[in-house]
């Protein structure tokens, strides 16, 4: 084989790549169109990818990977890139001469076309970017300043001396495991995608879904809020207290702590409101300010103690002093060990601070991850190294007075706690209870032990008002992102963002106000308790998060962090919950109790969003599984189901037809809306016939339903497609239904010969066949609106209309949201009858589908009469026989009529209007042709009757026309009309008579009529096994 070279006269420079113009002012060279991913030269001559600026000497419209091919956002200068579509790089190259889809959009100028001088020079300087923060900032500070809390000032040193050292320190490192494994489970959902702003609510409700997502989001910003005040209210009562000792009192201590905590909490909206980049350095002072307290504290610990210090206890680092703290010394009613847990644990919280900021960090997915667990080792390690040392320098109880002091040269005798030891003796006040200083005794030991008492009060003001300000900015932030996602009403006001970092001002208002209303109540033992329970659930729901998108196997679940364990996530999130009841049980019951209703409000409303989480992906798994599982489960006659094939077209236009066939498969069995789109294959015809349109209106009507579109050449192929192709191992339908072709005179007699092959190819595959006949159609679709298939209740005019959903490469689909016909099958029947004409057995079918009938709210009503034909002189016998049969099958029709008039001749009338019915199919064979015309005419056009064929099918044919007239004689007044439909042989019966038979049947009949034939297998069965 022989290659053709370069001199054989193949240009290969004009299939080489063009290099990116410039976009600077976002136009393009002059003498050149392009496209997003394409230049085309003005005379055609070459299309080539930009997206490389390798030379390959190749043409293709193949794109490399890129960036942009992946992202939902643009980069400022530069031209959004678009992958081309499977259908333009393998269609014919006149449908794709210039794809409509890559029209270039700059950002910043979404909505194209020519703009004026001005947007051109706004447009040369790129925006201002927000402020962001890295991952110390804006993670790992915020974290520590949001764990560390008047706790670690006030109650870790008592904690130590409930607990002892070795016992504090199994609740510290306890408290640290919950919180660790929440932060290797926030890792990895935080890594697991781009993370935008909204944090807990945001990774819970991408991971989970909006219904646990938002109810959790919600809970968690009000907690935040309520945090707030709580903060806020410890640094006023510190506040309080310290002017209370110095006799500067304004009203009384509750009034000032109000009054204190109204005018911090102003202050600090103050400094949210300025924007984060004050927030943020605020944040850095309050963290200066613990730093140097923790310092004084440390060096305090090694200055050798006064006598001053010595009489509350405090000797320096001491063996002994650590061996007597080492083990526990519970005292009081709540002196346990859960009663120390309940208390620290909330000390331990505050590990989300940073994640709730996600929309200000530079780089979320690594940030959080490196922020968090750096936050939660560096605060574990202080609370281990200060219950240490505490522990280790401080005894349990001292009294304070000098006079306690033993002279040097003759020690008490009596004296055997550890300070006589030190020269000291405490067991007065120790056997009286009234030690007022140690550590069991005195709150402020780290300021009496400090070298600068002073810095440690201000320590503890840095960490309560840098607590209150991060829970002012999260709880905004998180509820932002909430009200955007419109999951509530009446909260969407409070999702508008101002400024270039979106900051959410009326989110900070309604925080302030929240937090004012609970600064009133000036009791922390109040506010403190369901905080606690609301965080707690959250840390339970990030974890069962994570675990469950673990457990899914889903794809899309491929986190950077790998550091993490599913199984320890739900080992967490179990003990999140039983701690929650620990801590306070009747807060855990509010928080629970509050979730289960917004939970509940949210899965009834169903918004209308689609996050890709796991809960989805566990239905499928869960859905998945079951369908395998019936594989292993045969099938049994009593387990029978109508599983219904609908041809519907767009189930929008036949509301009738889904209305009747949703009363007997609802909650019960499969029922699948098809649609046959006849057109080539283009991705207008395919958005035509698998778009969501579809199924969003069979939502909307709230009809169980699959729906299956399909492009065909025409309609029967595409219905053979369905019938052999639709389902899912035994979830596959075996009922055909279809709309009665009532224009079949009108219509092409090859549309009329196609509608009875479809029948004809049912039964080939043991379908069992319905076909609905109404007076007014069934079709509510108008020409203009709807691409209407042959075949389906259509009429001339419709055969070849075309698809109104128009759709190119170029744009999105739009789609305006189909009406909602009102039937008479969504109405009550009332006291009506359905009419069950039993003529032929065919299994059951025509007996069981009235009978599901009956069992919905709307028909439970209505009386079934069931006709079954008969001989005049023994019409009672037949009665009590079909009465019997019918008891056996426990179906509860009690009215059964045989009619022995249904064999009689028909009136001569209604004979001539069926000869005329079918006389423009008749082959005439008066006009002497050859001998081989008239069979060969007859093959080319299997629609055409001859006389021969009357002949056969004569006694047929009188029967149907004869059984119209019983059904108007009996059942003009019925709700449904149920027959067994006739069966024309094929090769025997034309189609035409065949349609016919059904068209004079059905005739004039006010009542809707549904015609049914089973597969001639049982459906009904009276055995028990």
């Amino acid at each position: 084989m022989e290659l053709q070279g370069a001199n054989d006269g193949i240009r290969l420079a004009a299939y080489r790549p063009t290099l990116p113009v410039s976009v600077g002012n976002g136009k393009a060279t002059s003498g050149e169109f392009e496209s997003n991913y394409y230049t085309c030269d003005s005379d055609g001559s070459s299309v080539a990818s930009r997206g490389s600026v390798a030379l390959t000497g190749y043409e293709t419209l193949d794109a490399p990977p890129r960036y942009d091919f992946y992202t939902n956002t643009e980069v400022w200068g530069r031209r959004k890139q678009f992958r081309p579509s499977l259908f333009q790089l393998h269609a014919k190259p006149e449908y794709d001469s210039r794809p409509p889809m890559y029209e270039e959009t700059t950002a910043g100028q979404a909505g194209g076309g020519d703009s004026s001088e001005e947007d051109e020079d706004e447009q040369k300087e790129p925006p201002s970017e927000p402020t962001r923060f890295g991952w110390v900032q804006g993670v790992m500070i915020r974290c520590m300043l949001n764990i560390w809390g008047v706790i670690l000032y006030l109650r870790l040193p008592w904690i130590t001396a409930q607990a002892g050292i070795g016992m504090t320190w199994i609740i510290i490192l306890l408290s640290t495991c919950i919180t660790g494994i929440t932060g290797l489970s926030t890792s990895a959902i935080a890594t697991n995608g781009k993370v935008k702003g909204g944090g807990t609510y945001f990774l819970i409700s991408r991971s989970l879904g909006p219904e646990l997502g938002g109810s959790i989001g919600l809970i968690f910003a009000f907690a935040n809020a309520v945090a707030v005040a709580m903060h806020t209210v410890g640094f006023a009562e510190t506040v309080a207290d310290l002017m209370r000792e110095n006799g500067a009192l304004m009203v009384d201590r509750t009034n000032d702590i109000r009054i204190i905590g109204i005018i911090t909490v102003t202050c600090l909206l103050g400094i949210s409101m300025a924007g984060m980049s004050w927030e943020s350095k605020a944040q850095v002072v309050f963290f200066l300010l613990i730093m140097v307290s923790f310092a004084s504290y440390i060096v305090g610990t090694l200055i050798p103690a006064s006598p001053e210090k010595q009489s509350k206890g405090f000797f320096n680092y001491k063996a002994s002093i650590f061996a007597e703290n080492f083990v526990p010394s519970w005292r009081g009613p709540g002196g346990s060990f859960f009663g120390m847990f309940s208390i620290f644990f909330p000390s331990a919280t505050g590990i989300l601070a940073g994640a709730n900021i996600s929309g200000d960090l530079k780089n979320p997915a690594v940030a959080i991850p490196r922020g968090t667990l750096l936050a939660i080792f560096w605060t574990t390690t202080s609370y281990l190294i200060i219950s240490a040392t505490i522990g280790s320098c401080v005894v349990r109880d001292a009294s304070g007075l000098l006079n306690d002091s033993l002279p040097s040269s003759s020690p008490s005798e009596g004296c055997t706690s550890i300070e006589c030891q030190y020269g000291w003796d405490f067991s007065e006040c120790m056997n009286n209870k009234t030690c007022p200083y140690g550590i069991s005794n005195y709150y402020q030991s780290l300021s009496m032990v400090s070298a600068f008492g002073p810095l440690i009060t201000a320590g503890i003001f840095g960490a309560t008002l840098s607590s209150a300000l991060a829970c002012l900015v999260s709880a905004p932030k998180v509820f932002q992102c909430l009200c955007k996602d419109q999951l509530y009403p009446f909260i969407g006001v409070f999702g508008k963002g101002y400024g270039k970092n979106n900051e959410p001002i009326r989110g900070y208002l309604l925080t302030y106000v929240i937090a004012a209303c609970f600064i009133l109540i000036a009791e922390l033992n109040t506010i403190a308790p369901i905080i606690s329970n609301f965080f707690l659930c959250s840390y339970s729901l990030i974890n069962f998060s994570c675990f469950h998108a673990s457990i899914t196997n889903s794809p899309g679940w491929r986190p950077s962090f790998k550091f993490y364990s599913k199984w320890l996530s739900l080992l967490c999130a179990v003990i999140s919950v039983v701690i929650m009841f620990l801590l306070t049980w009747w807060a855990a019951l509010i928080a629970f109790g509050v979730v289960f209703i917004l939970l509940s409000y949210t899965l009834y409303k169903k918004p209308e969003v689609n996050w890709g989480s796991s809960m989805q992906a566990s239905f499928y798994n869960r859905a998945l599984n079951q369908c395998a599982g019936l594989n292993n489960v045969e099938d049994h006659v009593k387990n029978y189901r109508p599983q219904c094939l609908v041809l519907t077209g767009p189930p929008s236009t036949r509301p009738a037809l889904v209305d009747l066939v949703s009363c007997f498969t609802k909650h019960l069995s499969l029922m699948l809306c098809g649609n046959v789109v006849t057109d080539t294959p283009s991705p207008s015809a395919l958005e035509n016939a698998v778009s969501d349109s579809h199924l969003n209106w069979l939502n909307q009507r709230k009809v169980g339903s699959f729906y299956r579109g399909v492009l065909a050449a025409d309609l029967r192929c595409g219905v053979n497609v369905l019938l052999q192709g639709a389902g899912l191992g035994r979830m596959k339908p075996n009922v055909l239904l279809m709309g009665f072709k009532k224009d079949w005179r009108s219509d092409t007699p090859q549309a009329a010969h196609n509608y009875i092959e479809i029948l004809h190819d049912a039964f080939d595959l043991q379908f069992g066949v319905c076909v609905l006949r109404m007076k007014e159609g069934l079709d509510v679709s108008h020409p203009s609106q709807s691409h209407v298939n042959p075949g389906f209740d259509a009429g001339p005019e419709n055969m070849n209309a075309p698809s109104c959903i128009q759709t190119s490469a170029a744009s999105s689909v739009s789609i305006e949201p189909e009406p909602q016909h009102s039937t008479q099958f969504q109405k009550k029947q009332g006291k009506k009858t359905i009419d069950v004409y039993w003529l032929s057995d065919d299994g059951g079918l025509t007996l069981l589908l009235p009978y599901l009938l009956t069992r919905r709210k709307r028909w439970a009503r209505c009386k079934v009469r069931v006709f079954v034909g008969g001989e005049t002189d023994k019409k009672e016998e037949k009665r009590q026989e079909v009465l019997e049969l019918i008891k056996k099958f426990r179906l509860d029709f009690h009215n059964v009529e045989v009619l022995p008039d249904v064999y009689q001749t028909p009136q001569p009338m209604n004979v001539h209007q069926f000869e005329k019915m079918i006389s423009r199919f008749r082959l005439d064979t008066k006009s002497k042709p050859d001998s081989d015309s008239g069979p060969a005419s007859q093959h080319e056009k299997p629609w055409m009757i001859t006389e021969q064929d009357l002949e056969k099918n004569k006694a047929k044919s009188l029967r149907q026309i004869r059984l119209n007239e019983v059904l108007l004689d009996y059942s003009r007044e019925a709700a449904l009309i149920i027959v067994t439909m006739p069966v024309g042989r094929r090769g025997v019966c034309p189609s035409s008579l065949y349609l016919a038979w059904l068209d004079f049947l059905s005739r004039d009949l006010r009542p809707p009529v549904l015609l049914v034939r089973g597969n001639q297998q049982n459906v009904l069965t009276f055995y028990c096994q």
